[in-house]
């Protein structure tokens, strides 16, 4: 036998194209349109986000586990398409895992990818290097929750986590990879076929005709209607129907924070300055995208007024209605859909709504925001949190297609009231959990999925959860500027410690801090300001620049009040002080 007829054998088999679980996953994503991973690099995935870049994935690494999970979430809601963030194990993966709860409590499609340990060694408990059950942990906080054990499952993996993030009502879901999964090996023809496209992910839910007719009969015969509209009609893009519809009916509209700009805050037909009245005085409440959860005070109780309520309710989660009140008129469906049909089904002669109520509500709203004007106008030094929010405010509006991201206490509860927004999409904040810490995450997320330039107000505790991450918007040169409202405390930075300990009040930081120092330190822009026309100054440069830049912003210290709007929620004691 010759010598070549010895080695035709292991020629052919050395020239077999082979592929591994590091490329599979990367063309799993990439078939699936998911170009942007957010993570936290290291064991066992450090490889994987060096592959993922070269493959042309964009991979954008924080410096927490959690603000990157904020960062996929909200890209999320931004794009309709499950936003990604990759974690480390164990460590890692809990720290991403508040981000995770976080995206499926407020309906945001988001994918937690994290390494893990070997489920051999895991479930003998035998002390692996970060060992932990990561799937059975992350199950009660998400939509859905898969491992993927063998290379040739990973496309049909991908796919089943992509559709489960984005169909019905969207939300987290975590998908585990263990380590050996990275490495394993299989010919590469059979790995490129063994991918899955997900085809028609979110899949139109049309509403019933009879459901349809139901709620506009309702609506028809109401004397005070409200249209309540609510992130899930912002994350819906169903922008010229919204609008058409709200306009056709003629009704008052109320903007929840996040639904703010679908139509813009200086609509005629805008209720947001008069929102005690509308909830009070209401008899037909249409919800669009809106949840009546503690936001909305649950649709009863005092904020509701005594006026009796017929609520109409659009969600495409059938459990959604009755949750704590009466839904008169369910309409299940996605909101495209739903609103599309009952544009449809107004025919061209809709009634004008009553001219009596609108006339109730727009007398309300023009004196309340007359009452505002002098406030958000005032040049006080120091700063309160009016006279800056009245910078913001026409900064704002000079710049509607920036992106606002908001948190803090006060510097939260008031800037909604305050910042008038006028497209869609355009603020983003703490939602439906109220948690501080998603600013920083937030603003990357958005300069990267939208390219347009973030102005990120905060307060200068809830600054505090991730502000490490202005290292990150550094190092990508983002078009980001923060301005912080610093007050030197939580709420106010007045508080005294009473047992007259050199300790601070729990509640108290550090006087005069300089946090525009810290930027500094990463090669952005850093501005001190004490007035308002400083703060208009150093805003418009921060903005016009591009630059990455923090702002401190000097807030009298005595402003603010306990836990913001939401004191109720924080119980008082009824023991006397001795």
């Amino acid at each position: 036998m010759s010598d070549a007829a010895v080695n035709t054998k292991p020629e052919a088999e050395a020239e077999q194209d082979l592929t591994d679980g590091f490329h599979l996953i990367i063309d799993a994503m990439k078939l699936n349109g998911l170009d942007t991973i957010y993570g936290v690099p290291g064991i066992p995935i450090s490889d994987f986000g060096r592959m993922a870049q070269a493959a042309g994935i964009r991979v954008i690494s924080f410096r927490h586990e959690q603000n990157a999970g904020n960062a996929a979430a909200i890209a999320g809601f931004l794009t309709k398409r499950p936003g990604v963030c990759l974690t480390v194990s164990a460590p890692g993966f809990l720290n991403g895992l508040t981000a995770l709860a976080h995206a499926t409590t407020n309906c945001f499609p988001m994918i937690l990818v994290s390494g893990s340990s070997e489920r051999e060694i895991i479930d003998l408990q035998q002390g692996d290097y970060e060992e932990m059950d990561q799937l059975a942990i992350a199950k009660p906080f998400c939509k859905a929750a898969y491992r993927i054990l063998y290379a040739q499952d990973i496309g049909i993996g991908v796919a089943r986590a992509i559709r489960a993030a984005v169909s019905g009502r969207p939300g987290g879901v975590y998908l585990d990879l263990p380590a050996k999964l990275f490495g394993q090996v299989m010919d590469a023809e059979a790995g490129r076929k063994s991918l899955v496209k997900v085809i028609d992910a979110a899949p139109a839910q049309i509403p019933a005709p009879e459901a349809v007719k139901r709620a506009l009969d309702v609506l028809k015969g109401a004397k005070r209607p409200l249209i309540v509209l609510g992130k899930g009609a912002s994350y819906a893009q169903a922008d010229d129907a919204i609008r058409a519809f709200v306009e056709k009916s003629g009704a008052p509209f109320l903007p929840m924070s996040m639904g703010k700009g679908l139509l813009p805050d200086a609509h005629p037909q805008c209720a947001g300055a008069a929102r005690s009245t509308v909830l009070k005085e209401s008899d037909v409440v249409l919800l669009i995208g809106a949840r009546l959860n503690w936001l909305l005070s649950h649709g009863k109780g005092k904020a509701w007024g005594d006026a009796p309520k017929k609520f109409i309710q659009i969600d495409i989660e059938p459990k959604e209605m009755d949750s704590n009140v009466e839904i008169v008129a369910p309409i299940v469906g996605d909101i495209g859909s739903c609103v599309s049909a009952l544009l449809a089904a107004m025919g061209g002669n809709w009634p004008a709504a009553p001219a009596d109520w609108t006339a109730v509500v727009s007398k309300k709203r023009d004196e309340n925001v007359a009452k505002m004007a002098p406030k958000l106008m005032n040049n006080n030094i120091p700063m309160d949190y009016y006279g800056a929010l009245g910078v913001l405010r026409t900064i704002v509006k000079e710049r509607p297609d920036a992106i606002l991201v908001n948190e803090g206490a006060n510097t939260l509860d008031l800037a909604r009231g305050a910042i008038d927004m006028y497209q869609p999409r355009k603020r983003i904040d703490v939602g439906t959990w109220g948690v501080m810490g998603i600013g920083m995450g937030y603003a990357i997320a958005a300069a990267i999925e939208t390219g347009k330039p973030v102005l990120a107000v905060e307060g200068d505790s809830a600054f505090g959860f991730s502000g490490m991450e202005i290292e990150t918007i550094c190092r990508y040169k983002l078009p980001v500027c923060i301005v912080i409202f610093n007050n030197d405390g939580i709420y106010r930075g007045t508080d005294v410690n009473p047992t007259g300990s050199p300790d601070p009040a729990p509640m108290v930081f550090v006087k005069g801090a300089r946090y525009d120092k810290m930027i500094e330190a990463f090669g952005g822009v850093g501005v001190h300001v004490t007035s308002p026309d400083e703060l208009k100054r150093a805003v418009n440069a921060a903005m016009d620049s591009g630059k990455p830049t923090l702002i401190n912003a000097v807030i009298d210290p005595a402003a603010g009040s306990e836990s913001g709007r939401i004191g109720n929620l924080n119980p008082q004691s009824k023991l006397k002080k001795k």
